[in-house]
């Protein structure tokens, strides 16, 4: 497979692989009305091989193990949204399998915000079991206190810790940036900056506004499978035609474009058209069942205007949606191509974020080790919405915590993505203790269609053979 790259010229260059089905995507994109920006008009692709991926990774606890030391504490990984903590004191607990951090504003300034090891110097006591409000921390056991710097403020009985250094004995810290409102820590000190590890992101992310979104909807599940399970179901579309069947009507299943970019190791992307039928049942589908039933699926694209003449429901859509964002959003949007308005436009940051781009569909995934467990995960998805034009938004909702019984669809907010995800979850348990029984060592990828679980994985095998 060709390697691409991101020439900036502004011609379309494709490196997609020979006998994708017809159309590709930017077959779809030459045809739209408004033609989508410069680096959506690019496809670039790797060639990574088509090695087996080690099936023992996802259950062996010993593989957990070395991930806790090589991954989790030596990447980048969201903890928060700046509206999660937007007053002095405002904290979250942020956990990541024995590691617990305190998320916290300790002043006014946009980056006035630290992250400290959840552990008490005294005895090692959690100071905080979840989020809040404080103007200090105290342990709850002996009442050892730090101020919101970190710095030792009180130890009762002090009489008796002549032998403690106070100045030596602030709380320890992982390093925190931020970036498109999010907040990242990382517990490496000696590892690169954010904005380096993002690579591509920034860039390419740079007209979609995140800063100026708030969180509105936020489900969290444990799911029945190892983390890197979860993540892989929703990073590729070659499991839609099985798993979600009603969607081929509206969605570009095999027109689906993967990307991955020569010496990018955390970023990869995916662009999924939307308001065209799946190249299986043919272009020739009755584009009035295309339209009809992603009306019935995704209300959003309702409309009471007739259909123009020599309109495509793909064009009835994108026009639809820009309509509608335009004046849900604090700017105009209306001359948004098609593509940035409808289709899903979907970045992973390595190891364990998801973020959609565009101006419509503003959603993210983290994915993360259930506690110890390596055949147990947590699953959050959750969802942006603009903010008021002088920056005001609602304040962001608690977490919803879904027991491992319920359904996503218990969440009404989460509309059809809901139905999405419990089609996932059942697949999940069954990939999970199909691995288990197996004997075959390793699971076969699709050369391009599950590139980015490939990409994924090579990135995971750099930080764990490092030194």
């Amino acid at each position: 497979m060709a390697e691409g790259n991101m020439g900036g010229s502004g011609e379309h260059m494709t490196t997609g692989p020979e006998g994708r089905p017809e159309p590709s995507l930017q077959d779809i994109y030459e045809r739209d009305r408004i033609a989508p920006p410069e680096h959506m008009r690019e496809e670039s692709q790797v060639d990574m091989g088509n090695e087996d991926i080690p099936v023992e990774r996802y259950f062996s606890k010993e593989y957990h193990d070395l991930e806790v030391e090589k991954i989790w504490r030596k990447t980048w990984q969201w903890a928060c949204r700046l509206e999660d903590i937007p007053n002095v004191g405002d904290h979250v607990v942020y956990n990541i399998v024995h590691d617990s951090l305190i998320v916290v504003r300790t002043g006014t300034g946009p980056k006035d915000i630290r992250a400290y090891i959840n552990s008490c110097l005294h005895r090692g006591t959690m100071l905080r079991k979840e989020g809040g409000c404080v103007k200090q921390f105290r342990c709850p056991f002996h009442g050892f206190t730090w101020a919101l710097d970190g710095t030792l403020k009180e130890v009762p009985g002090a009489w008796d810790f002549k032998h403690i250094n106070w100045e030596e004995f602030s709380l320890p810290e992982a390093r925190v940036d931020t970036w498109g409102g999010f907040v990242f820590i990382n517990f490496d000190h000696d590892g690169e900056d954010l904005l380096s590890y993002l690579e591509i992101l920034p860039d390419h992310f740079k007209d979609f506004d995140l800063e100026n979104r708030y969180k509105a909807i936020h489900v969290a599940k444990v799911m029945p499978c190892n983390w890197k399970l979860c993540a892989e179901a929703f990073v590729e579309a070659y499991h839609v035609p099985f798993a979600h069947p009603q969607s081929l009507p509206y969605y570009g299943d095999s027109n689906t474009q993967y990307d991955t970019w020569p010496g990018v190791r955390h970023i990869n992307r995916m662009i999924s058209a939307q308001g065209v039928p799946s190249p299986s049942l043919g272009e020739s589908f009755d584009p009035e069942k295309t339209r009809t039933l992603m009306e019935r699926d995704t209300p959003f694209y309702k409309s009471s205007a007739p259909v123009e003449e020599g309109q495509t429901p793909r064009d009835r859509f994108a026009e639809i949606a820009r309509k509608k964002i335009s004046k849900s959003s604090v700017c105009d949007v209306s001359g948004i191509s098609d593509a940035v308005a409808l289709d899903l436009i979907q970045y992973t940051v390595f190891p364990n974020f998801v973020q959609f781009g565009g101006v419509g569909l503003a959603a993210g995934y983290r994915f993360r080790p259930y506690g110890d467990d390596p055949e147990r995960s947590i699953m959050e998805m959750f969802f942006l919405f603009p903010k008021a034009e002088d920056g005001s938004h609602p304040t962001p909702p608690d977490i919803v915590w879904l027991t491992e019984e319920e359904p996503w669809s218990t969440v009404e907010a989460m509309g059809s993505a809901a139905m999405v995800v419990d089609q996932d979850t059942d697949n999940l348990m069954r990939i999970q203790k199909g691995l288990r029984t197996s004997r075959k060592p390793g699971a076969t990828l699709a050369s391009y269609q599950e590139s980015r679980i490939r990409h994924f994985h090579k990135t995971l095998d750099a930080y764990m053979a490092a030194e």
